[in-house]
């Protein structure tokens, strides 16, 4: 395990990995060169680190070694920005081409990389998000993914894509759904809101709120708390799995259809995705442009 976090390194190009031995954790850390969003390059990236992290974290299991892996966090290596969400730009691309199959394709591997999350890798494991700035759209979605998230409180987070005729198709409402009520979930999608991560945690889609500039210690805090507790928290975990599953097939239903509204938008909805895709290139989309755009939308 000493080498693990540098030979996963050498082949990455969209993401920081630390392996934290003392916690039994490993950091998967987004790392962006330009646009703040899931690059194909990055989604490659996440996807190849994630078959190394089972495989570390099932034999660990399997071997029953005290060393074993406990924890996987996703976080950023910017402090204002965990993620934009998906490639808008690509998206108007093979929108455009008319690339069913580029759509899907995208969309297959973004609920694959979320339902390891969602499913901890199959073992008693456990995935937490950590999450510092904005998180929009499928960014949200990778949060929302993770079994438990972290939030500090100037972190926001929305679901801008109704504003250009679109809806998260990679496991939002399955996943809000294991939190909060059909309605509020309904109106979390709907409503073109960025929300604050005080408001989500009042609402129980946050697990944990931390101070401003504090998430990272609230995160180590909670992996600390966890190990002495280790089989109550595997065993509830067990039990919301089993309660609250989220099923693949699902998923993989809601993409089909979120690539069938994609490639109905309309020549206006694709202007409006173009908007947000330059957003995504200032490395910020704001409140108000959003309910700007929205106003527009409905006009």
């Amino acid at each position: 395990m000493q080498n693990y976090d540098d030979l996963l390194q050498r082949r990455l190009r969209h993401l920081k990995i630390r392996l934290d031995q003392s916690a039994r954790a490993v950091w998967v850390e987004f790392k962006y060169e330009k646009r703040p969003c899931f690059s194909r390059g990055m989604i490659e990236d996440v996807w190849t680190v994630q078959r190394s992290i089972r495989q570390a974290a099932q034999s660990g299991y399997q071997e029953n070694r005290d060393d074993r892996l406990l924890f996987q966090v996703i976080a950023s290596t910017d402090k204002k920005v965990f993620s934009l969400g998906g490639d808008l730009a690509y998206f108007i691309e093979l929108i455009e081409a008319g690339d069913e199959e580029g759509l899907r394709d995208y969309a297959q591997r973004c609920i694959d990389i979320q339902y390891a999350s969602i499913s901890h890798y199959d073992i008693p494991f456990t995935s937490i998000a950590c999450v510092a700035g904005e998180a929009l759209g499928g960014g949200f979605e990778a949060a929302l993914s993770a079994n438990v998230l972290v939030a500090e409180q100037q972190a926001r987070f929305g679901f801008p894509e109704i504003t250009f005729g679109m809806f998260p198709g990679m496991g939002a409402l399955p996943l809000l759904l294991r939190k909060i009520s059909p309605a509020m979930a309904h109106r979390l999608i709907m409503d073109h809101r960025i929300y604050t991560a005080t408001e989500l945690y009042e609402m129980g889609v946050v697990d944990i709120l931390a101070p401003e500039g504090e998430g990272r210690a609230a995160v180590k805090d909670y992996m600390q708390r966890y190990v002495s507790l280790a089989p109550g928290y595997h065993g509830f975990q067990a039990a919301v799995d089993r309660v609250h599953p989220v099923n693949y097939e699902e998923l993989h239903d809601i993409v089909e259809l979120w690539v069938e509204t994609a490639l109905q938008l309309s020549e206006k909805n694709r202007r409006l995705m173009a908007y947000f895709a330059r957003a995504q290139a200032r490395r910020h989309i704001s409140p108000d442009n959003m309910a700007g755009i929205a106003d527009y939308n409905s006009a």
